[in-house]
């Protein structure tokens, strides 16, 4: 076992000194110290498990991944620890002692019994946090052997997430130990390792290349604990670090809609509220070269349009297949939506909302899709009241391309798809669940909720209407997660095959103004080029 050096401060039941370790932003929202005391703990939003006196260490009531991760974390056990501190109540102190005691007689590394999650790397980054937190207060062989033993994992290279918001929790352990114990060995590691990982995982534009927007809220709360445990310890902070948290706000305000919720893009629900200051950005249009393209009419105005596109390199960490994908927010709706993020369970549901038949893209007809595939944005154009972007892959075997336009004030959005060698494609639609499906027939879809309608239409190269589009609600295509672990139906438009399709959608009305004079479509007094935007 690694030797720890070191004294701790005691518990006086006079007067309980506040620590650095035990307070701060790190404890879940639930279950509350009380919960706990009663033997009743909530995680991630699944109902309370009645944890009783004796603690069933391999207790999965659910079988979901997350929850077994989380319940091994110990940050429960953390919250009585805080609630000690806070109130000077032994109870508190003396229960987490007895689960933390507990936890490591039954969890040994590699003995029978003890399940393979709970060492993995990020239930033993995250549990460092509560047990670091107790060690303030209880001085005992047990757990100081305990951290070291959490430690020799957190060292070690082959068991090291670079890159990864996992690594960043990995580094904020080994420095956490390290400082407390004073071991500048694993301090100087942590410090080094998180820097490389820090611009891996955040470039310089401060774009989380983990493929999902709402994960650069942890990692920006992730750094700030970092920094502030770096000063805490005397140490340095490497300038490469602070710059590029400061640099994250500004990604988080434009992957943030008008209505405050992140969009939902790879790993991301709908649910997903920033609660921090990111300031105000000066650009109402974003590009960045890790694969995202962010628009709005304006900043501060919740009936402001809105819309996302995807490029960049192939799926990796938090990713989905949604390539050339868009969403689209205006008149305060969302109208166009990915199916969202529904768990980490191994399901099949799990694995159809990673595939490109859970976003908004084209497919290439009697072509197989190839997985990880890269893509490029190859042509933008900004202006104050309309944008429009060229994308183009070889995800199926040939090229495929998408040319988007969004024009603001009126509000439209126009994407226009091809694929090269003569190839048809197909595209994909995936409305908000509030919106039904109202009529259809002669390539144009009407959807509505109340009294707020929305069209799609869709035309050929040159301006004829193209009809036969389907509507799934449920079945195969037709399905959103919105929340986690919700899923509901949803109506998704499939188009017919075409050699190349021109799609439009008006929020905002059901029976929108149609001319076409040469190659210029013209859609409630807005024209839209049929050939190229």
């Amino acid at each position: 076992m690694l030797a720890l050096g070191g004294s701790l401060t005691p518990a006086h039941a006079d007067k309980v000194t506040r620590t650095a370790e035990c307070q701060g932003d790190w404890l879940p929202g639930t279950p509350t110290a009380e919960d706990v005391m009663k033997g009743e703990i909530s995680l991630v939003g699944l109902p309370p498990y009645k944890l009783g006196r004796k603690i069933d260490w391999g207790a999965s009531p659910y079988k979901n991944r997350s929850w077994e991760y989380v319940f091994q974390s110990l940050r429960w056990m953390g919250t009585l620890v805080v609630a000690y501190e806070n109130s000077g109540e032994e109870a508190y102190l003396d229960r987490a002692t007895e689960i933390a005691k507990d936890w490591v007689a039954h969890n040994k590394r590699g003995a029978r019994g003890t399940k393979s999650y709970v060492w993995k790397d990020h239930p033993v980054s995250l549990r460092t946090q509560p047990l670091l937190c107790l060690s303030r207060h209880v001085n005992e062989s047990w757990l100081k052997d305990s951290l070291a033993e959490h430690a020799k994992l957190l060292a070690d290279p082959r068991l090291y997430k670079k890159g990864h918001n996992h690594g960043m929790d990995q580094d904020i352990a080994l420095m956490g130990i390290g400082c407390r114990y004073g071991r500048k060995d694993w301090s100087n590691l942590a410090s080094s390792r998180l820097t490389g990982t820090v611009k891996l995982d955040v470039d310089s534009q401060g774009a989380l290349m983990e493929q999902a927007p709402r994960y650069a809220v942890y990692v920006y709360g992730r750094l700030q604990v970092a920094i502030t445990n770096m000063k805490a310890c005397g140490r340095k902070v490497p300038s490469e670090i602070g710059k590029r948290a400061e640099a994250l706000k500004d990604f988080i305000a434009h992957s943030t809609m008008p209505n405050g919720y992140m969009v939902p893009i790879g790993d991301g629900s709908a649910e997903t509220e920033p609660k921090m200051e990111t300031g105000t950005p000066k650009h109402e249009v974003k590009t960045y070269r890790a694969g995202y393209v962010f628009g709005r009419t304006a900043w501060g105005k919740p009936e402001s349009a809105y819309y996302s596109i995807r490029f960049g390199p192939g799926l990796k960490f938090h990713g989905h297949e949604d390539h050339l994908g868009v969403t689209y927010y205006a008149q305060g709706r969302d109208i166009l939506v990915d199916a969202g993020f529904h768990s980490y369970e191994k399901s099949s549901y799990r694995y159809w909302t990673l595939s490109p038949e859970a976003h908004n893209v084209p497919t290439v007809v009697g072509a197989r899709f190839r997985p990880r595939t890269a893509s490029k944005l190859v042509a933008t154009r900004y202006g104050d009241d309309r944008q429009s972007f060229k994308l183009t892959d070889k995800a199926y075997g040939v090229s495929r391309t998408r040319s988007v336009l969004v024009n603001h004030g009126d509000d439209l959005m126009a994407v226009r798809d091809t694929a090269s060698g003569g190839k048809k494609i197909r595209n994909l639609w995936r409305f908000d669940h509030s919106l039904k499906l109202i009529s259809k027939g002669g390539g144009k879809v009407v959807l509505g909720d109340g009294k707020f309608k929305v069209t799609l239409l869709q035309f050929g190269a040159s301006c004829d209407r193209v009809g036969g589009q389907q509507v799934q609600r449920g079945g195969k295509l037709g399905w959103v997660s919105p929340t986690y672990l919700s899923k509901q139906p949803t109506n998704v438009v499939v188009s017919p095959a075409a050699k190349s399709l021109l799609t439009v959608i008006v929020p905002g009305t059901d029976s929108p103004k149609v001319s076409c004079s040469g190659k210029k479509l013209t859609v409630d007094g807005i024209s839209i080029p049929t050939t190229a935007f």
